[in-house]
C-alpha cells in the first residue's frame, strides 16, 4: 500500500441478482437492490438501488426499471455498467482533485460460462476498475463465514441467492465439485405470484410477492414459532374489484415445496460426486447455508431431516459472500490462486 495508497481505492463487490453489496475498508458502504431506473427518451440514469426499486412496477412509458442481472449473470450489459458506476459514485460523493484508480474483486456464480465471466469483467472495467479480480461465489461465501478454505478438509457450502443456488464442496483452496442451479430467491417470488393467481384469483406484483416471502416465507408447513398471517391487497382477476386475503405460512410452504425439492436433489447430486474422504468430513462438520434464501423459515430443519446431515445457517447469511470477497481483496496475494 505505502505512499500512494490514496491513489487506489479497493472495493469488494458482491454483484447479486437481487442485491449488490460493496465493501470498502471493511465497512459495507453500499447495500442496495440491483435495479436501475432509466429515462427511455434520453437513456439517462434516473435512480439506482432502493429508489429504483420503489419505482419498480409503478412506472409510466418514459421511465423503465431494469434489473441488469438475471439468474446470477448480466442480462443487460449497459444497465449493469451504469449500475456499478452509480453505486461507486455513492461512495465517492465528495469532490476530489483526482479520481482514484479502482482495484476490485467481484464475485461470480460458479457455473458461469466464459462469455458470462467476460461480461462481468468488461462491465467492471468500463465502470472504472483498473485491476479487476473475479472470485467464485461459493469460495467467497466459505471465506466469509470463516471456513479455512486452504485446509485439507472438506467443507460444503450452499449459497441461495436471488438468481442462483450455488452448491459446492471446497477443499485445499479449490472447488472439488459444484453445481449451480437457477432456482433461488427470484424463483420463490415467482412461485408465490403464480400461486396467488391460481389459488386466490388475485394478481400481485414482484414487490408484493417479495414482501410475502419475507413476512411468511417458510420451508415447512409446521413451525415452532409461526409468523402471523400476511394481508395481501390486490385486484380480483375476474371482477377487478379489490380483495383482501390473509396468507398463512403453511400456504407459502406448500407453494415453495417444488422449488425447495429441486434444491434438495441438487444437493444430493453434489454429495454423490463428492470423494468419500471429503464426504466423511462433511457429515462430521455439517453443511453451511448462506445467502438470502438461507433466511427462509424452517429451511435448515427441512434439509437436515431430508438429507440426514446437520445444516447450519451462517451468522449473517446475506452478507457472507460480500465479506468473503472483502477478505479475498485484502489478501489478494495469498488468495491469488482462487482468482480469475
Amino acid at each position: 500500500m505505502g505512499l500512494f495508497s490514496f491513489l487506489t481505492q479497493e472495493l469488494a463487490i458482491d454483484l447479486g441478482t437481487a442485491n449488490t453489496i460493496i465493501i470498502h475498508n471493511d465497512k459495507i458502504v453500499v447495500d442496495e437492490p440491483s435495479i436501475v431506473a432509466i429515462d427511455t427518451k434520453t437513456g439517462k440514469l434516473l435512480a439506482i438501488g432502493e429508489r429504483a426499486r420503489q419505482m419498480h412496477g409503478k412506472t409510466h412509458e418514459n421511465i423503465r426499471t431494469i434489473r441488469p442481472l438475471r439468474d446470477g449473470v448480466i442480462a443487460d450489459f449497459n444497465a449493469a455498467e451504469q449500475m456499478i458506476r452509480g453505486m461507486i459514485k455513492i461512495i465517492n460523493h465528495k469532490p476530489r482533485l483526482f479520481t482514484p484508480s479502482l482495484k476490485m474483486v467481484v464475485c461470480i456464480p460458479s457455473g458461469s460460462t466464459e462469455v458470462e465471466v467476460r461480461a462481468v469483467r468488461d462491465s467492471s472495467e468500463h465502470a472504472g476498475g483498473r485491476d479487476v479480480f473475479l472470485i467464485y461465489e461459493p469460495m467467497a461465501a466459505s471465506i466469509g463465514i470463516g471456513l479455512d478454505v486452504e485446509a485439507p478438509e472438506g467443507n460444503m457450502i450452499i449459497d441461495i441467492g436471488g438468481g442462483t443456488t450455488e452448491i459446492a464442496v471446497v477443499a485445499l483452496g479449490g472447488i472439488v465439485c459444484n453445481k449451480s442451479i437457477r432456482v433461488a430467491g427470484d424463483g420463490f417470488t415467482h412461485d408465490i405470484q403464480t400461486y396467488m393467481r391460481h389459488q386466490h384469483n388475485i394478481k400481485i406484483g414482484e414487490r408484493t410477492a417479495e414482501d410475502i416471502k419475507i413476512a411468511v416465507g417458510s420451508a415447512l408447513p409446521d413451525l415452532d414459532e409461526p409468523p402471523a398471517d400476511y394481508i395481501v391487497r390486490g385486484p380480483n382477476l375476474m371482477s377487478a374489484m379489490p380483495v383482501e386475503i390473509p396468507v398463512s405460512y403453511q400456504e407459502i410452504a406448500h407453494c415453495l415445496d417444488k422449488s425447495i425439492s429441486k434444491i434438495e436433489s441438487a444437493i444430493l447430486n453434489v454429495l454423490e460426486q463428492t470423494p468419500p474422504e471429503l464426504y466423511a468430513d462433511i457429515v462430521g462438520r455439517g453443511i453451511n447455508l448462506a445467502g438470502g434464501g438461507a433466511l427462509l423459515r424452517g429451511l435448515s430443519k427441512r434439509l437436515t431431516d431430508k438429507i440426514d446431515i446437520p445444516f447450519h445457517v451462517a451468522e449473517d447469511p446475506l452478507h457472507a459472500v460480500a465479506r468473503g470477497t472483502a477478505i479475498a481483496l485484502k489478501n489478494v496475494d495469498k488468495f491469488s490462486f482462487l482468482m480469475r
